[in-house]
Order: C-alpha cells, then sequence, then structure tokens
C-alpha cells in the first residue's frame, strides 16, 4: 500500500507487512491498512522555508526545474521559500523523496 516508507521499528515492520499482505489478499480494507500505516510507518518529516532552499540549492536547481520536477508551479516554490506557503500531501512525500533518494528517484 504504501511502498517501502521505513517502519518505526523492526516489529512494527512486521505488523506492518502482515497487515499488508492481509489487505492484499482482501480481508483487510482501505481505511484500516491506513490505521496500520499511520501506527507502524514513521511520519513524513515537515520542510521549513530554509530545509527547502537548502534542498534545491543542492540538487543544483532554478526555482523553476525544481517546480517542474515536483509538478507545482513556480509561485507555489516561491511561497514555500519565503515561508508564505507550506508543502503538504503529495509535495511533501515528493520533497521528502528527492531529500533521501536524490533527483534520479523521481526523473
Amino acid at each position: 500500500m504504501t511502498g517501502k516508507t521505513k517502519a518505526k521499528s523492526r516489529i512494527f515492520e512486521a505488523v506492518h507487512e502482515a497487515a499488508s499482505d492481509l489487505h492484499r489478499l482482501g480481508f483487510i480494507d482501505k481505511r484500516k491498512m491506513r490505521k496500520f500505516d499511520v501506527l507502524c510507518l514513521q511520519p513524513v518529516p515537515e520542510y521549513d522555508s530554509e530545509k527547502i532552499r537548502a534542498l534545491r540549492d543542492h540538487l543544483h536547481l532554478s526555482q523553476a526545474v525544481f517546480a517542474a520536477v515536483l509538478n507545482t508551479s513556480l509561485s507555489t516554490v516561491r511561497k514555500w521559500e519565503i515561508g508564505e506557503k507550506h508543502p503538504s500531501g503529495p509535495s511533501l512525500k515528493l520533497l521528502n523523496l528527492l531529500d533521501r533518494k536524490g533527483l534520479e528517484a523521481v526523473l
């Protein structure tokens, strides 16, 4: 359901793997699986304006290219970097993926 997100511990990893198998087989519905995700998996960290700017600089990308990679607008990236807005949902997960795995992981 959630891919290769890191579990909080080895025990939580085993519980989540068992729940994922049960979900795949149809014994656990999507709503219950989301509860297991929240219980067992580490949350995606928040990204403030400084961390977003540092990530973009580390990847050597302009704001426009960074926005294209994240499938968002240039104005959104600008607002993130000045602290006017904060990323959430899929954008937050993509930022975390870029931070952990690099640009090659999303291209």
